[in-house]
């Protein structure tokens, strides 16, 4: 499970609607029948129009300023293995992003009119995707990057030839060119990853869309708030102010293994993600000490992360070295990155 919390900023100042965001995610609805779109959702409602859902969130902003955030973006990327949980895609996501947002809203500490605010009193609108591209800065594309240029250069030379500017045996030219599309590292369907190109297998994730501002456009609630927990006066009350982002994902783990009755192993908690940061030997050590099982299973989806030099994983703790340890860091912190194993 891979989570994002950002806010919609443009430049210096944030978004003064929501339009430009809510039109990037109508693209995979682009030249679909209505019965075969994915529309937005919320607590209670499904087929909202993207119409709605920007007049929502615009028209729910009241004093706000132009250095603060009118909405979130919360991204939900379920990892392989979780999404082959799920038996019915799109509609299993729906059920689970609601009961997300109810974890969401215990992670603030705020209350409202004396009481502790509930799904009811954020204004969130969502939407499943089922495609993801290929972007620059993905570990595929960096590697492959090399061989993309000298591909480049290639194909510069024989246009060259083609046109008469210079001279060269075009035949082999294309064969060295074909040569270097087999010999990048990273491959999809036997053709090489190059940006933009689309994913294969299941990509289904989550967007949603959280005004800034409660239900009732009256009290804020900021999930990018520097504070867990911490009270403040305001016009000569105490107000409870604060998110705990560590809170809420472990709660979002623990909400989709209640909901699809899911296993979770070690590599795939927050938990261990913030371990690795932090202490990479104890990382190692934790997961080299799981039952043998849970071990087996940790390897294998660590290696399914298409972690560098994982073979050289030490498999007992006598072997575990904190030179090797250190040769790995780098990888495996790519690797929790760019794959779903982390938060």
């Amino acid at each position: 499970m891979y989570i994002t919390i950002t806010p919609q900023n443009l430049g210096k100042n944030f978004s003064k609607s929501s339009a430009g965001y809510v039109e990037y995610l109508e693209k995979e609805n682009q030249g679909l029948e209505q019965e075969d779109m994915e529309h937005f959702f919320n607590q209670h409602g499904y087929e909202i129009s993207a119409e709605e859902v920007v007049r929502e969130i615009d028209g729910n902003t009241a004093k706000l300023e132009k250095h603060e955030p009118r909405f979130y973006s919360i991204t939900v990327n379920p990892s392989p293995r979780e999404l082959k949980r799920l038996e019915n895609g799109s509609e299993d996501l729906k059920r689970y992003t609601r009961e997300l947002m109810k974890e969401y809203v215990k992670c603030f500490n705020r209350e409202i009119n004396g009481r502790p605010i509930t799904v009811d009193d954020i204004k969130y609108f969502a939407k499943i995707e089922h495609q993801r591209t290929f972007k620059g800065t993905d570990i595929q594309v960096r590697e492959n990057q090399p061989y993309a240029t000298k591909i480049l250069k290639l194909k510069q030379e024989v246009r060259k030839i083609q046109r008469g500017e210079a001279k060269g045996n075009i035949e082999r030219l294309k064969l060295k060119i074909g040569k270097l599309e087999k010999q990048a590292p990273y491959q999809q369907n036997g053709k090489r990853i190059v940006q933009g190109m689309q994913k294969a297998g299941n990509q289904g994730h989550i967007h949603i869309i959280v005004s800034r501002k409660d239900a009732s456009n009256r009290y804020s609630l900021s999930p990018g708030s520097k504070h867990k927990a911490s009270e403040v006066v305001l016009n000569g009350e105490k107000v409870k102010r604060g998110f705990d982002r560590d809170a809420f994902f472990e709660r979002a783990e623990k909400a989709f293994d209640r909901t699809f009755k899911y296993e979770r192993n070690y590599v795939e908690t927050y938990l261990s993600r913030k371990q690795f940061i932090k202490d990479p030997k104890l990382y190692f050590n934790i997961v080299t000490g799981l039952p043998t099982n849970q071990r087996a299973m940790a390897f294998k989806i660590l290696r399914e992360s298409k972690m560098p030099m994982f073979p050289q994983i030490p498999t007992n703790k006598v072997q575990l070295a904190l030179k090797t340890i250190k040769q790995l860091k780098r990888g495996v912190d790519v690797a929790i990155k760019s794959s779903s194993i982390g938060i």
